[in-house]
């Protein structure tokens, strides 16, 4: 091993293997409402996806996470088939609506005797768990005030946080505030496709400014009561040209370097500046302003949310390819998008029709490094969806995922080389463990290195997760 200008263990490779540092993380994450089901056991109260999942039109082919995989029953099977792919962490959202039915108040004992079993279980079998407090499950109580557009939700949040740490922070070291918090802003409260379903500008930026500020509150309490390590997990992806994802060093017009620095503002900067910098960029700044302007930004917004972060994680799927185009609106989904233009991308595509682009993870990461130096990185998040199928076979029934195999593999080597580049990612958590609930996508879009078949509850171990467990056992891919 070699130690980086940082301190942090330099990865290498030995005889063609990719070996990670002694101590890189290895794990996979799920979320709450996308696995738990039990939507109505032991006191839990009903959340917007809830909500937005029974709405006609709003999920594919009318899935609900009624039932989803049964987690909520299944739990300790799920554990020791984590234990058999020698996870050493799993990361996990505990369902708000569970804890707090109404939002705010009485505390659903019930519902966090399961995480505290869950917890139980986890550390029986070896494995660190990584709780993350807000999956996008907020409890419909509080979006009927208001949700994301009210300030009072940020300190809800924190409240929250305060009664899940008192519970379980004796086991729990790795807490997350919020995962994806650009997301849930606006692709539901600005282009409806997620819960709420709202579709209103004005009403995504003020969610994304009350999710930093729920973040800064978050953590002071996580702080306050002891917690070790604090993440804030943000879906990343490389803003680029189409000729600057092919080739880092092409030329880029005046007008495309505009556009890939607005749109790294809206995706990117608008989250993590006030986090870890402590102020807005100029960009946003600019975007608000023509959108109803920044009252809502409170004088001492950006200090509450400016607290200290151990860990950004990092929720990569594909790159995000941008170029100038005069006249072309605004996306619903990026308020301030005026005159950018989001090409398609000729590569490999998943089933969710993402491309395959894994050298970006590595830019990517580097990247992150460069603009937020001295903040550690984990990738929270990383998988792809395929058509998967199950055949028979004299040994038992399996799933050949070569294509989920190689998905990863290509990724893992891309982390990899970002850590040889300088960049210190601290772990790699595959998504999904199992197929769930993949949001408006339902039932139809499979993630997991298990696949579940949702009319039985059976999970089978997919070749990927066969593939995976014995990167974790050689600390890299052969």
């Amino acid at each position: 091993m070699t130690v980086t200008s940082r301190g942090t263990l330099a990865s290498h490779s030995t005889q063609g293997r990719a070996v990670f540092p002694e101590g890189f993380v290895w794990g996979a994450a799920t979320a709450a409402y996308q696995i738990e089901g039990a939507v109505r056991d032991d006191g839990r109260g009903p959340s917007v996806w809830d909500t937005f999942s029974r709405t006609p039109g709003k999920v594919a082919s009318g899935h609900t996470g009624d039932v989803a995989c049964d987690h909520y029953h299944r739990y300790a099977e799920d554990v020791r088939l984590m234990a058999d792919l020698g996870l050493g962490a799993y990361r996990f959202s505990v369902s708000w609506p569970r804890v707090q039915p109404d939002g705010a108040g009485p505390v659903n004992t019930r519902g966090l005797d399961f995480y505290d079993r869950l917890v139980d279980e986890l550390v029986a079998a070896g494995i660190t768990p990584y709780v993350t407090l807000y999956h996008w499950d907020l409890p419909q109580a509080l979006e009927d005030r208001g949700g994301w557009t009210s300030r009072d939700t940020a300190h809800r949040l924190a409240e929250y946080a305060e009664v899940v740490h008192a519970r379980l922070g004796d086991r729990v070291r790795h807490w997350t505030t919020l995962n994806e918090p650009w997301v849930q802003a606006f692709l539901g409260y600005g282009n409806g496709v997620h819960a709420p379903g709202r579709t209103d500008a004005r009403s995504a930026l003020l969610a994304s400014h009350h999710f930093v500020l729920a973040h800064g509150l978050a953590t002071q309490a996580l702080r306050s009561a002891g917690a070790r390590e604090i993440m804030l997990v943000v879906n990343s992806s490389l803003v680029v040209t189409p000729e600057g994802m092919l080739d880092p060093g092409a030329p880029v017009s005046e007008a495309d370097a505009e556009a890939v620095t607005r749109a790294n503002a809206m995706l990117h900067r608008q989250i993590l500046d006030p986090v870890l910098l402590g102020e807005y960029p100029a960009e946003m700044l600019e975007i608000l302003e023509r959108h109803g302007g920044t009252g809502h930004i409170h004088d001492g917004d950006l200090k509450e949310a400016h607290q200290p972060t151990d860990v950004i994680g990092v929720n990569y799927y594909n790159p995000c390819v941008v170029r100038s185009k005069r006249g072309e609106p605004a996306d619903a989904a990026w308020p301030g998008s005026e005159d950018i233009a989001f090409p398609g991308v000729e590569a490999p595509k998943t089933a969710m029709g993402w491309p395959i682009v894994p050298e970006t993870l590595s830019r990517l990461l580097l990247q992150l490094s460069h603009d937020y130096p001295g903040t550690a990185l984990m990738v929270t998040e990383n998988g792809a969806a395929f058509e998967d199928v199950v055949t028979a076979g004299a040994s038992g029934d399996r799933v050949h995922d070569a294509e989920r195999t190689a998905y990863i593999d290509a990724h893992l080597r891309a982390v990899h080389a970002a850590i040889e580049g300088g960049a210190d990612v601290r772990g790699y958590l595959v998504w999904s463990l199992l197929d769930n609930f993949e949001w408006a996508e339902g039932y139809d879009r499979r993630f997991g290195i298990v696949h579940v078949d949702f009319a039985t509850q059976r999970r089978l171990v997919k070749d990927s997760g066969i593939y995976y467990r014995e990167v974790i056992r050689e600390n890299g891919p052969a």
